[in-house]
């Protein structure tokens, strides 16, 4: 995945309304499930919540698991290795671009 694609998939820049009728969720689910630290929107000035693509991927991930009899906070447990194993693999990615730019700049 490339820079440009994370950051447009982690852009938080739609409405809880849109967000809405992107999963077929409730908005009264979407607030249930921020409540309870599965998912965390930006807020406006305002005080209205923003969503990214990821969000939206993370909803349907976390229906498709309630669905099947998943507790939240077996949900927010696997999320949570999931965000910090990611966290793992992108330092990883970044260490080794510095290296192959540190290498190839001092060749060429």
């Amino acid at each position: 995945m490339t820079t440009n694609e994370s950051s447009y998939r982690d852009k938080k820049v739609m409405s809880i309304g849109i967000v809405k009728e992107l999963t077929g969720l409730s908005e009264r689910q979407i607030r249930y499930y921020e409540k309870r630290q599965l998912l965390f929107p930006d807020r406006t000035d305002t005080g209205i919540r923003k969503y990214s693509f990821s969000d939206v991927e993370r909803l349907m991930d976390i229906a498709d698991q309630i669905e099947e009899g998943v507790q939240t906070h077996e949900i927010r447990s696997e999320l949570a290795k999931r965000d910090e194993l990611q966290k793992t693999k992108d330092i990883r990615n970044k260490m080794l671009k510095g290296q192959l730019n540190a290498h190839f700049q001092k060749k060429y």
